[in-house]
């Protein structure tokens, strides 16, 4: 039996639990999820944006819970070192925390405009200019991180905390039919096309369309 439980709102909605879903996975910890029904209030905090403290992922591990994506994040490179979800040298470690929170605290224009919706599809959707910004920032990043550390993830050669941070972005894209330059393209698709990645979201285009606040286009 898993000695972990890993608490989760909606699949197809929540980038917040994908972001902690994929950190886990990333890890190799053993865990069981606990999924929130669709009337719970933690979840609709979560996937409507409606609460600066979101207790939706959260780990529960040998007694210890911890919630907050970040800190779920920091305890799994505690507890499985070896699994590299942050960078070993220091200088690299450090940027991947900066970028890491500035996906944790920022872009609310995009995630506000644009929420999480794996099933659904907006060919040719408009950003309007402040999510257009936060859109080219976070190109920027990605660029930077792939030419500075070679891919194809964004440190390196395999999946750490940066890239489960932004992994929801990379269906936001899809989604949004954003455009992107080759670089990006073949990011998006390392990312989407992971098998951790496909189980997410084989899962998501399972799920009931219990939150249709999210269904309209906007």
């Amino acid at each position: 039996m898993a000695e972990a439980v890993l608490t989760l709102s909606s699949k197809n909605y929540g980038a917040w639990s994908l972001r902690g879903w994929l950190l886990a996975k990333f890890s190799g910890l053993e865990f069981t999820e606990k999924v929130l029904p669709p009337d719970d209030v933690d979840m609709r905090a979560e996937i409507l944006l409606l609460s600066s403290s979101i207790l939706v992922p959260s780990l529960l591990h040998n007694g210890i819970k911890v919630w907050d994506t970040l800190a779920i994040g920091e305890y799994l490179n505690e507890i499985k070192p070896k699994a590299g979800l942050l960078p070993t040298d220091i200088a690299a470690r450090a940027h991947c925390r900066a970028i890491c929170g500035e996906m944790h605290s920022g872009f609310s224009s995009m995630r506000s405009s644009m929420p999480l919706n794996i099933k659904a599809v907006f060919p040719k959707f408009k950003t309007w200019s402040r999510a257009d910004a936060d859109v080219k920032h976070i190109i920027g990043i990605w660029k930077d991180c792939l030419t500075r550390y070679g891919g194809p993830f964004l440190f390196g050669k395999k999946p750490g905390m940066a890239d489960a941070m932004y992994a929801p972005v990379v269906s936001r894209f899809r989604t949004y039919d954003i455009p992107l330059d080759e670089t990006c393209v073949a990011y998006c698709t390392t990312m989407w096309t992971l098998p951790v990645m496909q189980e997410w979201v084989k899962a998501a285009e399972t799920e009931p369309d219990d939150f249709d606040e999210l269904d309209a286009e906007f």
